[in-house]
């Protein structure tokens, strides 16, 4: 998650933006985020959510053009005081040499 240094992969791509969540770090996740489908503003600030693990279930790459990646996940949470558990299937768009999330499929 350090500025200039690009993901090598969806796959750490999408680790680092589950560590920018728990860091509630907006503008990292903004920047990581398709422009097409990027939100203007987000805000974490009053977010309770207290994560508690990410486990990668599936990833698949995109075939010959090698510029869309799916990665599957569970991520792990507390939100008032339920423990409950996100599954998504997530695309990334690799866009001038950057991994970017799109959108879940």
């Amino acid at each position: 998650m350090h500025e200039g240094k690009a993901a090598l992969t969806a796959e750490s791509l999408m680790r680092s933006r589950y560590s920018a969540y728990v860091l509630k770090l907006e503008d990292y996740l903004l920047k990581t985020w398709h422009p097409s489908k990027r939100p203007k503003i987000l805000d974490l600030s009053s977010d309770e959510t207290k994560w508690s693990g990410l486990e990668i279930i599936d990833k698949e790459q995109g075939g010959a053009d090698d510029h869309t990646d799916i990665v599957e996940f569970v991520a792990c949470f507390e939100h008032q005081g339920a423990e409950q558990k996100l599954r998504e299937r997530s695309r990334f768009v690799k866009r001038s040499g950057h991994w970017l999330y799109k959108d879940a499929i």
